[in-house]
């Protein structure tokens, strides 16, 4: 239950990424979203974004995350001369942001606000809004649209960073970013939404819906009075910069594994 409401909480977050640069960020429910990430129009309102972002919340959540039919991860690509570097350049880059944003207290100050502290979770999301919108159109690993800390005594231990893309971003396009030789970002899919008053099931054992659904196409979804949704979310990478060697500053497990 911890995680259902943790994930409610990390959910009221807008879904700025879509919004102009002059748009100011909502404080309601209204068209919520996981932090950073655009969901897309809902035809069934507020309870469909609660649904498909308490799911995926859930579903990082658990020991391993389901690499099924759900979830679409970047093909590792060869090396390319000068992949190395570039993928180098934004480690520095992030551990500069690291080492500036150790104290949270900082970040709060410098406008990344963190959602709902009082709410037990695994790891904590201090997002920019004003990262987020620049990330769906440029790529700054000096600004991330997340920070990632885990709950320190009565504080926060920043143990990384999250970037966006844009969930129309093409493999090509995220490789300009960050090599796909060295990292693989992932976004989430075939999501096929519970009929109104029945998001609860997501959560049951061997669920038809959400992102541990037997349901992944769009006609069982719509057989099952679902709504369908081939990608729910922008593409999304986490980097541990802090991290010894680049498998672990890189690590996909990692991305999607919190230990109990």
């Amino acid at each position: 239950m911890k995680i259902f409401f943790a994930a409610l909480c990390l959910a009221s977050v807008c879904s700025f990424a879509q919004q102009s640069p002059s748009s100011p960020p909502s404080n309601d429910m209204k068209g919520i979203n996981m932090p950073g990430h655009d969901m897309g129009g809902q035809s069934q309102g507020d309870d469909q974004s609660d649904a498909a972002s308490v799911h995926v919340m859930n579903s990082m959540e658990g020991h391993h995350m389901d690499m099924g039919p759900h979830i679409k991860m970047t093909a590792l690509r060869p090396a390319q001369p000068g992949d190395s570097e570039r993928a180098h350049q934004v480690v520095v880059a992030a551990r500069a942001v690291m080492e500036k944003y150790k104290d949270y207290q900082t970040a709060l100050n410098d406008g990344f606000a963190i959602f709902h502290p009082e709410v037990p979770q695994k790891q904590y999301h201090f997002t920019n809004y004003r990262n987020a919108r620049a990330a769906f159109v440029k790529f700054d690993p000096d600004n991330p649209t997340s920070l990632l800390y885990e709950k320190n005594g009565e504080g926060y231990k920043l143990v990384g960073v999250m970037y966006t893309a844009p969930k129309r971003f093409t493999e090509d396009d995220l490789n300009q970013r960050i090599p796909l030789s060295v990292a693989q970002w992932h976004e989430h899919v075939n999501f096929c939404a519970p009929p109104a008053g029945h998001k609860g099931e997501m959560l049951l054992p061997n669920p038809k819906f959400g992102l541990h659904g037997s349901i992944a196409t769009e006609g069982d979804c719509t057989a099952a009075g679902g709504e369908f949704h081939p990608v729910i979310f922008n593409w999304m990478v986490h980097v541990y910069p802090l991290e010894k060697d680049e498998a672990q500053i890189w690590s996909v497990e990692r991305q999607h594994q919190h230990e109990d």
